[in-house]
């Protein structure tokens, strides 16, 4: 197949779901974890849960870059925005994250802050240019799809002499929040999460590869399917688990052949590695402390390293008691599980990171119907 629309071919789909119920054994059931939040997404929107037998589970991990970063690291750009006078440059979805004291970025902009949405690293790079009075400093979110551009914003401003530009970096890495799952007390203690295995993220993928996750089908014995974020490609990457649980089987099965390889993007792999090493502990929202979790900027590159530059020191915040996020990026729960889901939480009045995000899971919910599968009482 060559355009997207064959990727969402109705007449394919229920084919590929017969297949799929005859693979199933209906004397068990199968748990699956999509651990990004693109096919979270997927799956709410084209109705993919529906097409499968009522004995294979989809769980939703913790694979949205917004949704996993914690109330601290937000106060701290608020704090840079505010305190500072910065000019805090981020992506769309992080300014309506709920922070403390009931702001959030989109908050601070209204009390004054100099607070502005970008689309790329090259327009941070170009506000930086055109500002050269004022400090500027980058939001970094996301997993390692979105580490190789901020690396190249940190050596292309190193490269110029750009020298009222930082980061305050707050990369993740996708094998070790699988590897936290599988193995943490702490995540367990909140629920057991039976995993028969994972579909894997495409995005990251493509430059990571599909080496890193043989570890898990190795060491855990869980099968990973790196599958494309079209409902058929979701589909067929849940009959490829089916069958290798059935056979016994967990090793690592590339259906994102398209775009992704075994060895991933090695230029981009090279690049993040020059200007980032690995920082020894982070917290995750949902998933606390994960050590070897994140990236941080090397001392060489330190002059833009906006926790370095202005002596920020984390601190940890809780979240808001109503608010079951953190648990359903765990996967122990569902959004329909959250007593506030659509009604004091909804996209226009979001209480928690998980309805802010376009990755988030209960934004998938709620925006897709999936929130009709129950009664929903008014607040």
């Amino acid at each position: 197949m060559k355009y997207v629309d064959e990727f969402r071919d109705g007449e394919l789909a229920n084919g590929l779901a017969s297949t799929i119920a005859r693979a199933a054994d209906t004397g068990r059931n199968y748990s699956f974890m999509e651990f990004c939040g693109g096919h979270t997404h997927a799956i709410s929107r084209y109705g993919v849960t529906d097409l499968l037998p009522a004995n294979i589970q989809m769980i939703h991990g913790p694979g949205c870059p917004v949704c996993v970063l914690p109330i601290g690291r937000i106060d701290l750009a608020i704090g840079l925005a505010l305190d500072q006078g910065v000019i805090l440059c981020t992506y769309g979805d992080t300014l309506r994250v709920p922070a403390s004291d009931g702001l959030s970025l989109m908050k601070a902009k209204a009390r004054g802050g100099d607070v502005r949405m970008i689309y790329s690293t090259a327009d941070v790079l170009a506000i930086a240019r055109d500002n050269p009075d004022r400090d500027v400093v980058f939001l970094a979110i996301g997993f390692e799809t979105t580490t190789p551009p901020t690396a190249l914003l940190i050596e292309q401003a190193k490269n110029e002499g750009i020298g009222n530009l930082s980061v305050l970096c707050n990369h993740v890495l996708t094998p070790s929040a699988i590897t936290h799952i599988l193995e943490s007390p702490e995540v367990r203690e909140y629920g057991t999460l039976p995993l028969d295995g994972f579909i894997g993220p495409s995005h990251v993928s493509t430059v990571i590869g599909t080496q890193p996750y043989e570890h898990f089908a190795r060491e855990y014995r869980k099968p990973v399917v790196i599958s494309g974020f079209e409902p058929l490609d979701v589909m067929q990457g849940i009959l490829m688990l089916v069958r290798q649980v059935n056979e016994g089987r967990a090793e690592v099965e590339n259906e994102f052949f398209r775009a992704v390889t075994r060895g991933g993007n090695r230029k981009a792999q090279t690049l993040v590695a020059k200007i980032f090493e690995l920082r020894r502990t982070f917290e995750w929202r949902g998933l606390g402390e994960v050590p070897y979790s994140a990236l941080q900027i090397r001392s060489e590159y330190a002059a833009f390293d906006a926790e370095q530059r202005y002596g920020l020191r984390y601190a940890p915040v809780a979240d808001n008691k109503a608010c079951e996020c953190g648990a359903i990026l765990r996967g122990v729960k569902k959004p329909t599980d959250c007593k506030i889901f659509g009604t004091v939480c909804t996209p226009e009045t979001p209480m928690g990171s998980c309805m802010v995000s376009s990755e988030g899971a209960c934004a998938a919910h709620y925006t897709y119907g999936r929130f009709k599968d129950v009664e929903i009482v008014a607040a």
